[in-house]
């Protein structure tokens, strides 16, 4: 088993005055060459965003681009036609393939709304660019993960072009679970966006997190009021 611990207080951090980020890997002018990537995953930036403002329309090329609202509304239109507005308890994909330009607003203008953006580099391209969102865990289910993401159009959550899983939890009991990969030769990633969790014999608090590789299957215990993401990518592709 090989981890890789990413406490909280040692992501890159940009303040724009609008814009608060942090970068768990390089980003922008972020730059540690031993935190360029997790396998597939390029980029998982914790973004603030005050009210009314936003990143103007600029392009992405051949990127799986997810986005994870966990407060607020933030308004998306792209070069494809898609104007829609996602909030907490959904999830947005665009595979940007041979081009999109795309923008994303905080539709209010009294709140901030935060959200992840997260970058999986694909396993085909070129492609057409495409977009989805939708509802994730409308059963409002506790204490187990719900799949968000797969590579299978058909399997529950949105689909990328690349073979990785992501599934979210949240948990108001301790709860002890078992994580079995999907697939030989991934990497687990666990993000804490609430609470505390264990996993490997080490203790992560809110917005720490942990890479593990060469594992088929990992054991987690999430304490109460807790709320997790992991995210299953190759570790060669």
């Amino acid at each position: 088993m090989k981890t890789t611990i990413y406490k909280a207080d040692s992501r890159g951090y940009a303040n724009h005055g609008w814009l608060k980020s942090h970068h768990t890997f390089s980003f922008a002018g972020y730059h540690d060459p031993s935190r360029m990537n997790f396998g597939a995953m390029r980029v998982l930036n914790d973004d603030t965003v005050a009210g009314g403002r936003g990143f103007d329309m600029h392009r992405h090329l051949n990127m799986e681009i997810v986005s994870i609202p966990l407060s607020g509304d933030l308004e998306h239109s792209d070069s494809m036609g898609n104007k829609t507005v996602i909030k907490e308890g959904d999830i947005q994909v665009m595979s940007a393939g041979t081009g999109v330009d795309h923008s994303e607003y905080n539709k209010n203008s009294d709140q901030e709304v935060k959200f992840l953006q997260i970058w999986i580099l694909p396993n085909k391209r070129p492609v057409d660019p495409r977009y989805d969102q939708l509802k994730i865990n409308e059963d409002g289910k506790k204490n187990e993960f719900v799949q968000i993401l797969s590579p299978n159009k058909s399997d529950e959550g949105v689909w990328i072009y690349q073979d990785a899983w992501f599934h979210i939890g949240e948990f108001i009991e301790e709860t002890t679970t078992i994580y079995s990969l999907k697939k030989k030769g991934d990497g687990i990633f666990l993000f804490v966006l609430e609470g505390n969790a264990q996993i490997a014999g080490n203790l992560l608090n809110k917005r720490d997190a942990i890479g593990i590789s060469d594992v088929d299957k990992v054991e987690i215990t999430i304490q109460s009021d807790s709320k997790i993401l992991i995210i299953e990518v190759p570790m060669e592709f």
